[in-house]
């Protein structure tokens, strides 16, 4: 069998250790000419052994030892040696190692990629890097029709962009300021076919969308505007609860959850509870109403109808109760027509919340990544395009009418598509679960 597989070299033998494989080669072809004037007449002067690492076999690390001969020319009178084909010409691996290398360590730690192929982590880091850049050279994602735009806190503010549509990563920026969000935005090809941009109420986001997307529709994110409601019903309830003995407050247990629960979620000893509650206390009655008068303005079906369940909301609240809930109100003054957009289209940035979550998770078991291993590792990951190129399960091959060098030239044909959207939202729970993250900082 050709263990190697790779036809500049010759094998002579093979010696295998506890933990790796050494392969003893040398070059099929002899060399003819110099390499520096490029005439003819080269004759041999010394020989030397030259190592470069390879991919992993049986589970263990291997090198390609390739005996080389130096030579020398008549004509100019400079010695050389011979071109190692098929080695990386940064690093003494071959370049199908190198490529494992990159591949791997997008799922994967370092230091388990490093163990595998037997090298430092600092190695496998400077390898990762450089493929990262090739990647991203050659990468072209698809400009979404909905975009969606959240920050995540990892050491500091990073702006994340989703392709809330598709269910994908898009990109993470290294910070959530106007310039930078407007820069990468105007980087997008084709970008009037973004129709819907999800943010929540930072203005530089609107801003920079407005700036470069002026004809697609920005709308504030749901959750982000109620969550003030929450805020103010909580507000409340800290300051009853203050003035309570220790006694009272012991009987009012799971209070917040219940309060902060919308009422037609109850069920009836919940029901019970709370409103043994709101009687005692008719200031936490009044905000607790207000709250839910607040969320039905989300029940409107259109812009106007909320408009009129808005201003019936506002002019519902009592005096002593406007500085309580004066955020919400405040708002949807400054947020108006990005609030009321949600009312044409029921659009909201929920995918995009989720991701945050799933990032912040990645950087936990990861021990935190910097910032721009982790940008790689969830950019690179495998998207909704590779799924129909995931590995099959291993078929025995029927009696065909194929021959063997056939057979293996169909398994080496690459799968092309058509575009990139990013990373699925659903395989980043899969990587987690599986353990392919791990630790270790890149």
């Amino acid at each position: 069998m050709d263990l190697l597989q790779l036809d500049d070299f010759e094998l002579i033998r093979v010696v295998e250790e506890d933990h790796d494989f050494h392969i003893y080669t040398r070059l099929s072809d002899e060399t003819t000419h110099c390499q520096h004037c490029g005439k003819y007449g080269v004759v041999g002067f010394g020989r030397r052994e030259q190592v470069m690492k390879d991919l992993p076999r049986l589970g263990k690390c291997s090198a390609i030892h390739v005996e080389t001969r130096r030579w020398h020319c008549k004509h100019c009178g400079k010695t050389f040696y011979e071109d190692l084909p098929h080695m990386d010409k940064k690093h003494r691996m071959t370049d199908r190692l190198v490529q494992w290398i990159g591949e791997q360590t997008v799922r994967r730690t370092n230091s388990s990629v490093a163990e595998d192929v037997g090298v430092t982590e600092g190695t496998i880091r400077l390898v990762f890097a450089e493929y990262v850049l090739r990647k991203y050279e050659a990468m072209r994602f698809v400009t979404p029709r909905w975009l969606g735009i959240d920050e995540i806190h990892l050491i500091k503010p990073r702006c994340v962009l989703t392709n809330v549509e598709k269910l994908t990563v898009f990109d993470i920026l290294e910070n959530r300021n106007e310039q930078t969000v407007a820069e990468r935005l105007s980087r997008l090809n084709n970008r009037k076919s973004i129709e819907l941009v999800t943010i929540d109420m930072w203005r530089p986001y609107r801003d920079a969308a407005a700036a470069v997307l002026p004809d697609a529709t920005v709308v504030v994110d749901k959750f982000h505007v109620v969550r003030m409601l929450n805020a103010a019903c909580e507000a409340v309830r800290k300051v009853l609860r203050a003035d309570l003995t220790p006694a009272v407050r012991r009987g009012l247990v799971n209070d917040r959850f219940l309060i902060l629960k919308r009422k037609h979620q109850l069920n009836d000893k919940e029901h019970m509870m709370l409103s043994s509650w709101l009687e005692k206390y008719p200031a936490l009655a009044m905000a607790y109403e207000i709250k839910e008068a607040g969320y039905r303005i989300y029940d409107a079906k259109t812009r106007e109808d909320a408009n009129a369940a808005y201003e019936e909301w506002r002019a519902s609240i009592p005096q002593e109760m406007k500085g309580t809930f004066g955020d919400f109100e405040r708002a949807w003054r400054n947020w108006r027509d990005e609030i009321f957009a949600y009312f044409d289209c029921c659009a909201t940035n929920a995918y995009t919340e989720n991701l945050n979550n799933l990032i912040r998770t990645t950087n936990r078991v990861g021990r935190g990544y910097s910032f721009e291993a982790l940008r790689a590792k969830l950019l690179l990951s495998e998207g909704p395009e590779k799924k129909a190129a995931a590995r099959p399960v291993f078929q025995k091959m029927l009696s065909r009418d194929l021959t063997m060098e056939t057979a293996v030239h169909e398994m080496r044909v690459p799968t092309h598509y058509e575009g990139r959207f990013g990373t699925l939202l659903s395989k980043l729970p899969e990587i987690l679960r599986d353990g392919n993250f791990g630790s270790g900082q890149p």
